[in-house]
C-alpha cells in the first residue's frame, strides 16, 4: 500500500509542481512576514488517533529551507519538503499545532499543497479517514465442517505478509510495502527477495528452504486439492518467491548466502521491514566454511520446485535442478553443519537431528526429480552412515527423518523397511505421545500445532498410498480440526470462531503506514492489521493458551509453522 500512498503523493506533486490555479492550504497560515523569511503556523484538528505523523508539503515557488524546531525536515527538491514527528500522540478530537520558519530567496511563496499520514488535509478539514482493514482476499467455499479450501487460500496470504524485497503488483497484502531493499549490498550481491522467518525480519534460509520444500510437496502430490481449491497457481507463486531467493543467493560454486539480518539486532527491533535502519549483515557458507544441512536442504527445496515447474516453466525447472545439484555436491562433499559456519543461526535454527538426514533427503528429492541413480545411491548410503532408519520423534525443520521414509516408500516400493520405518513413526505419534485435553497431540511445546500439522500431512500422504488409511485420515482430520476450531476457537488467523487477533508478529501489530510503530508491542487491543491464514504456535501440555502478543512460545507466527499445515489442507480437500 505504501506504492499506492507514493503514487497518490506525486500526483499531489505534479498538481501543484508549478502552481497553476493552486490556492493557499488552509491548514498552514503565514505570520511575522520579512524579507525572505515569514514564520507558518500549521494548524488542524484530527478525527481520528494516531502515534505519529509525517508531513508533506508542496509550496508554488522555490524555498530554500525550512525549520521545524519539534520534528525533523527533509528537503525533497525546491518546493517540496517532508516534516516527520515519529512520537507525536494525537486521540480523535485534538487540535495538531506547531509552527516552521520558512525562508526564500525568490518569489514569494506558500504551501499549496498538504498531505498528513497520506491524506490531503489542505482543505483545513481534518476529517481524514485511516484506511479501511483489508478484507480477507479468500472466499468461503462451503465446505463442512471447516471450510479448508478457504483456509488453504488464507494461508497462501499469510506469505505474501512475509515477503521481503520488492512486491509486486498483484501483491494481496496491501499494507505491506517493499522493504529491505539493500540486503546483500555489504557483500556486493542482490539478496533482496525471500522471506522474513516469523514475527521478525531476519531471513534464516535453512528454515526457508525445509518451507520451499513442504510448500512444493504439498503442490505436487496433493495437486488435486489445490486444483479443486483454485490454489495451484498461488502456490507457485509461494514458492517462487522463496526459490528465487536461493537463486540468487548461490553467488559462486560452493558458496551459498544462508542469512541476511542478524538476530540480536533484528530482535531488539519492533517495527515495520519498510522502517528498518538496523544493519542487516549478509552470512554464508563456502568450501573453507561449509553446511551440509543448509546446502543440502537447499536443494532439497529447488527439486521438489523443479518438479512443481516442470512442465509450466521446463526453463525455470531446469535452472533450479542445476543449482540443485551443485548445492547437494557441496553439501556431500564438504561436510560440516552450517551454524558452525553462520554462528548467529547457532542460537535460533541449529539442525540438532545433524546433517544426516538432510543429505538423505536432498538426495531423494534429487532422484525424485531427476531420475538419476546416482542420487538414490548417495540417499542410501546416507541411511546406512547416518543410522536413519533408528526412529525419530518429530517431523520439523530440523529433524527430517520421517519425510525421508515417506520418499523412499514412494520411489523403493518394493523394500518393506522403509514403509514399516513410517509406519512405526506415525504409530509412534498417534499412540505414545502425550495430548492435550482437547485432542492435539503434543509434541513440542515450541509450535505446537506446527507440529501436530507436520504429522498430519505424513499422515494424509501415508493414507493416499494406501497405508492404514481410515487411521492416518482419522488421525490427519483431528490435528487439523482441532486447530481450526474444535476447542471452541480457531488458532489460524482471520478463520472461524473467536481467531487469534494479537499475534507475536511485527509488521501486522503496526499502524497503517506512515504512523509510527512506538508502543503498538504493549498495544492491549488486536492488531491492527488481520494476518489472514498465519497459524499461531498453539496450546501448552494442558490445552491453555492466551492470545497475548507478547508470548512468543505459544503466539508467534512462522513460515515453517504454515508450511506442511497447508499441503495438509489440500489433503483434506481432497478427502472430503
Amino acid at each position: 500500500m505504501m506504492g499506492v500512498f507514493v503514487k497518490t503523493f506525486l500526483l499531489c506533486l505534479t498538481l501543484f509542481h508549478t502552481g497553476w490555479g493552486a490556492e493557499e492550504c488552509a491548514v498552514v497560515t503565514r505570520e511575522y512576514e520579512w524579507d525572505g523569511n515569514y514564520n507558518a503556523q500549521f494548524k488542524i484538528q484530527t478525527t481520528v488517533p494516531f502515534t505519529g505523523f509525517t508531513i508533506h508539503l508542496t509550496f508554488d515557488n522555490p524555498v530554500d529551507s525550512i525549520d521545524y524546531y519539534t520534528g525533523q525536515v527533509e528537503k525533497e527538491d525546491d518546493t517540496h519538503f517532508t516534516l516527520t514527528n515519529p512520537n507525536y500522540i494525537a486521540h480523535a478530537g485534538d487540535i495538531i499545532q506547531f509552527e516552521m520558519h520558512v525562508q526564500y530567496s525568490g518569489e514569494k511563496t506558500f504551501v499549496v499543497g498538504a498531505f498528513m499520514n497520506g491524506e490531503d488535509v489542505c482543505d483545513g478539514s481534518g476529517d481524514w479517514t485511516t484506511h479501511p482493514p483489508l478484507e480477507n482476499p479468500c472466499e468461503e467455499t462451503g465446505m463442512l465442517p471447516y471450510d479448508y479450501g478457504q483456509v488453504l487460500c488464507m494461508s497462501y496470504v499469510f506469505y505474501e505478509a512475509q515477503r521481503s524485497g520488492k512486491l509486486p503488483a498483484d501483491q494481496r497484502v496491501t499494507w505491506r510495502g517493499d522493504s529491505a531493499m539493500g540486503d546483500g549490498s555489504d557483500v556486493g550481491h542482490d539478496l533482496t527477495g525471500g522471506y522474513y522467518d516469523a514475527g521478525d525480519h531476519v531471513k534464516f534460509g535453512f528454515p526457508m528452504a525445509f518451507t520451499a520444500t513442504m510448500l512444493g510437496w504439498g503442490l505436487v502430490d496433493f495437486a488435486e486439492g489445490q486444483e479443486t481449491a483454485g490454489q495451484m497457481d498461488y502456490g507457485r507463486a509461494t514458492v517462487k518467491w522463496a526459490t528465487d531467493y536461493f537463486l540468487k543467493a548461490h553467488t559462486a560454486h560452493f558458496e551459498f548466502y544462508g542469512q541476511v539480518g542478524k538476530g540480536t539486532l533484528d530482535h531488539d527491533y519492533w517495527g515495520r521491514p519498510e522502517d528498518m535502519t538496523m544493519e542487516r549483515p549478509a552470512w554464508d557458507i563456502d568450501s573453507k566454511a561449509p553446511g551440509s544441512d543448509l546446502a543440502a536442504e537447499t536443494a532439497a527445496a529447488l527439486a521438489a520446485a523443479a518438479i512443481v515447474f516442470q512442465e509450466v516453466d521446463p526453463q525455470y525447472s531446469s535452472e533450479m535442478l542445476g543449482v540443485a545439484q551443485e548445492l547437494y555436491e557441496f553439501a556431500d562433499e564438504k561436510r560440516e553443519m552450517y551454524s558452525n559456519s553462520i554462528t548467529d543461526a547457532a542460537q535460533y535454527y541449529k539442525s540438532w537431528s545433524g546433517y544426516g538426514d538432510e543429505l538423505c533427503w536432498g538426495a531423494l528429492w534429487l532422484y525424485r526429480a531427476t531420475r538419476n541413480d546416482t542420487y538414490l545411491m548417495k540417499a542410501h548410503e546416507a541411511w546406512d552412515e547416518f543410522d536413519l532408519g533408528a526412529g525419530a520423534e518429530e517431523f520439523s525443520w530440523d529433524d527430517k527423518k520421517a519425510g525421508v521414509y515417506a520418499l523412499f516408500t514412494l520411489l523403493e516400493p518394493d523394500d518393506e523397511k522403509y514403509p514399516a520405518a513410517l509406519k512405526e513413526f506415525l504409530r509412534h505419534i498417534r499412540e505414545d505421545m502425550p495430548y492435550t485435553p482437547g485432542g492435539l497431540v503434543f509434541i513440542n511445546k515450541w509450535g505446537a500445532n506446527r507440529h501436530a500439522a507436520n504429522v498430519a500431512f505424513l499422515s494424509l500422504w501415508a493414507a493416499k498410498q494406501g497405508m492404514n488409511v481410515k487411521t492416518n485420515r482419522d488421525f490427519a482430520t483431528s490435528q487439523i480440526n482441532y486447530i481450526l476450531g474444535d476447542v471452541g476457537h480457531s488458532f489460524v488467523i482471520g478463520y472461524g470462531v473467536d481467531p487469534p487477533q494479537k499475534p507475536h508478529h511485527r509488521s501486522s501489530s503496526c499502524p497503517w503506514p506512515p504512523e509510527s510503530c512506538l508502543g503498538y508491542q504493549q498495544n492491549p487491543g488486536p492488531n491492527p492489521h488481520t494476518l489472514y491464514g498465519a497459524l499461531v504456535g498453539g496450546p501448552d501440555q494442558d490445552g491453555n493458551w492466551v492470545d497475548d502478543r507478547l508470548d512468543y512460545v505459544h503466539n508467534e507466527v512462522a513460515c515453517d509453522y504454515n508450511a506442511a499445515f497447508t499441503g495438509a489442507l489440500a489433503g483434506m480437500i481432497e478427502t472430503n
